[in-house]
């Protein structure tokens, strides 16, 4: 049961983070938000290492690797997917985001020579095929209207985020404990967002009412730190494969939490175009009766 647990605690967190990331679009600017969320987020994680004295010296180049994963993921992804967030519904930002996995295959293509497996290249196209019936309107149209604001800004997030993807399982291979690597990783990332913010004459501004500190909260100690611990768990427990799938349940939460919290309306293109995109997803994820093990995986049966 504690795969389980596991699986369904990663699911409901980062699914219900989108909606918290909406709502902290308060008086403080998201670029501002982010640094607030990912150096609060790196100065817990810094604390647990000491306490658990855990290594936290590394080289030079090792260093150089976590920045880059820093940057790329928590640094400029995440920026690009709050600004998202002005211009779309936070349901549909989660929707594109998970276009990561398309880009994945993608990157690991062009960075690590991994070979495109051809049911994955269908998944991805199917995936992408989604994305333009779903903003099918934008598109036509092809101005800067908020839906295709939107869209760029949540592409760009998920293909920055899918670099990092790249770059941290180049850390997990160079021995780099995932941990320690967040850790770095978040820190630079939110440095760097602070100085885009105080860079382009940005000012200091803090939010404190509940309505601000509630979802910052909710999004440095919930969504940065225990889903993925939960994750990572879950990929010890029962495999990178298996625990991939939490990818695909995510937006579908986050659908139904938009569809709740922010009216988000539903017509034919947007079911066509969703619905495309999960099923692109699931076509990259899944393997013969992979589905039905991953199940067995989470309800073992116990004799």
């Amino acid at each position: 049961m504690l795969n389980a647990f596991l699986y369904i605690g990663a699911t409901l967190i980062w699914g219900s983070t989108w909606l918290a990331i909406k709502l902290q679009l308060t008086q403080v600017p998201p670029i501002l938000s982010v640094g607030y969320r990912f150096c609060l987020a790196a100065l817990i994680l810094f604390i647990f290492c000491l306490i658990r004295r855990k290594k936290l010296v590394f080289s030079r180049k090792d260093h150089f690797f976590m920045a880059l994963q820093g940057v790329t993921v928590f640094g400029l992804g995440y920026c690009m997917s709050y600004l998202s967030t002005v211009y779309l519904t936070s349901g549909l930002v989660a929707v594109v985001f998970s276009s990561i996995m398309i880009w994945n295959i993608l990157n690991l293509k062009l960075f690590m020579s991994q070979p495109i497996d051809l049911q994955a290249f269908f998944g991805g196209m199917l995936g992408l095929t989604g994305i333009c019936v779903l903003f099918w309107q934008d598109l036509v149209v092809f101005s800067a209207t908020r839906g295709m604001i939107g869209l760029t800004l949540a592409l760009m997030g998920a293909y920055l985020a899918s670099i990092g993807n790249v770059v941290g399982s180049r850390n997990a291979k160079a021995g780099i404990p995932v941990t320690q690597a967040n850790t770095y990783g978040m820190a630079y990332g939110g440095l760097l967002t602070l100085c885009i913010h105080f860079g382009f004459g940005g000012e200091l501004i803090m939010d404190w009412s509940p309505d601000y500190l509630g979802p910052m909260l909710y999004l440095t100690i919930f969504g940065s730190i225990l889903a993925f611990g939960c994750y990572m768990l879950l990929i010890g427990r029962i495999g990178a494969d298996y625990a991939a799938y939490v990818m695909l349940l995510v937006p579908v939460l986050a659908l139904l939490l938009s569809t709740v919290f922010e009216g988000y309306h539903w017509r034919m293109n947007n079911i066509s175009g969703i619905l495309l995109v999960l099923m692109g997803n699931l076509v990259i994820l899944s393997r013969p009766r992979t589905v039905l093990r991953l199940f067995r995986r989470l309800f073992p049966l116990t004799a």
